[in-house]
Parts: C-alpha cells; sequence; structure tokens
C-alpha cells in the first residue's frame, strides 16, 4: 500500500551500491516461447485501444519504470491512486535485468490495496503514434497483450478512465507471493544486459519520491536490498 510522502529520511540504497550490483551480461535474445508481433498486428492493437478510448483523453498509469522512461510523448502528467491494486514484485524475468541462470523479477499490479502512481495523458495530435509506441515498449510480444486493461483512476482533478499494463497478471511468468526478504535476496543479485534488478527497485523509488509518492512495501524493500548488496561485497572483500 502506498502513502503520499510527508517525511523524507534518506534511502539506504545508494547509487554506490547500485553500481555493484550491475555486471556486464551478454543479450541472449527473447524466449525462445515468445512471439514478437509484427508490425500490422501492433497498428491493429494501436487503432483498438484508440477507438476504445474515443474522444476522451487518452492517459496512461504508471506505476514502474513507465514513470521514470516512458518512452513516449506526452502533454500532462497528474499525480493519480488505483483502488483495488497494489505493487508486487511477481513477474519472474530470465532476459533483460535477469538471466536463465539468475532470473529476477520485475513489478506488475496485483489484486487488493492501493496504487498511487503518476498517469500520462498523450497528445491529440497523433495519438495512434504515441499509443503505438506504448504498446511497443509494454507488449511487443504476442503472449504479453492480455496484460492491459482499462481501470479507473483518481486525481484532484476527478476519476479519470486510464490504460494499464501488466495488471492482474497470469501464467507462467508470475511467481507466488513471496515474503519481502525472499524477494530482497533475488533483487540484489538479478542483473541482466539491461541492467539489475536493484537498478530498477532504485529507479523507481526515488522517481516516486520526486512526485510525493511512498510506497510502503517498495521503501522497506530498499532497505532490504541494501542490506544484502552490504553483505555480499562485504562477504567477498
Amino acid at each position: 500500500m502506498d502513502a503520499p510522502n510527508r517525511s523524507k529520511p534518506a534511502m539506504r540504497l545508494t547509487p554506490e551500491l547500485v553500481r555493484l550490483s550491475i555486471r556486464p551480461e551478454p543479450e541472449i535474445g527473447p524466449d525462445p516461447g515468445w512471439t514478437l508481433h509484427t508490425d500490422d498486428e501492433l497498428d491493429a492493437l494501436a487503432e483498438r485501444y484508440d477507438k476504445e478510448c474515443g474522444s476522451d483523453p487518452f492517459w496512461v498509469f504508471a506505476y514502474g519504470s513507465l514513470i521514470w522512461k516512458p518512452e513516449f510523448d506526452w502533454v500532462e502528467h497528474r499525480r493519480a491512486t488505483a483502488h483495488g491494486w497494489h505493487r508486487s514484485f511477481c513477474l519472474k524475468m530470465n532476459r533483460f535485468r535477469g538471466t536463465p541462470e539468475q532470473p529476477g523479477l520485475m513489478m506488475a499490479l496485483a489484486r487488493g490495496g492501493r496504487c498511487h502512481g503518476v498517469i500520462y495523458r498523450l497528445p491529440q495530435e497523433e495519438r495512434r503514434q504515441q499509443i503505438r509506441r506504448v504498446l511497443f515498449r509494454e507488449v511487443r510480444f504476442r503472449q504479453s497483450s492480455r496484460n492491459v486493461r482499462w481501470i479507473p483512476a483518481e486525481t484532484d482533478g476527478g476519476t479519470v478512465r486510464t490504460i494499464v499494463f501488466w495488471a492482474g497478471p497470469k501464467g507462467e511468468r508470475v511467481t507466488a507471493k513471496q515474503p519481502l526478504e525472499q524477494v530482497a535476496r533475488i533483487l540484489a543479485r538479478a542483473c541482466g544486459h539491461g541492467g539489475s534488478c536493484a537498478e530498477y527497485l532504485y529507479n523507481t523509488v526515488s522517481h516516486l519520491e520526486e512526485h510525493g509518492i511512498r510506497d510502503r512495501n517498495l521503501w522497506q524493500l530498499q532497505e532490504l536490498v541494501a542490506r544484502e548488496l552490504e553483505a555480499i561485497h562485504a562477504a567477498a572483500d
């Protein structure tokens, strides 16, 4: 569950510790069981969601890396709250921020609680092109297409309809709920060609802080991951 950030103690997970978690890993390509969308399929998906939005503004709900690396054009952002959802490190990753030998975990939205995040409004001009950019980033594989949905999000300006990715995930990539200590051990050790899981956690927590948002679980996780990294590298010295 999230809470507005009213006090600002320093993060224990520092850039220096994050650097210790990063190591060179080769890019081994996509998982053999996953199939990329064709250009025509992505065009069709962009058209579908554009039409579903209709004349309303098109908002994208960001709760993780979309906050600090959206990779699409936007014209407005707001803090927003999704009720009935919370962040969960439940997606197994054996590529990008993990390897088959040392899988990582990334976030999705799980049922229950509430999630404070940031929503981005896409420009009306060339809106479909921007939707396609979002889809290419988030659901470029056919197997991830089902992990897209519309949800209501509350803002200071009222409730808006937003699109969100990896909401209520199911499938072989999804792990059962794990204790934070176990999640921290995984995040402190996993790294792939795209960076480490500790880096992903650090960027998410620090950018949430910039928006005045403190996720209690993530705040606890960053401290646990920092302790893990300190112990790992103390033992190595």
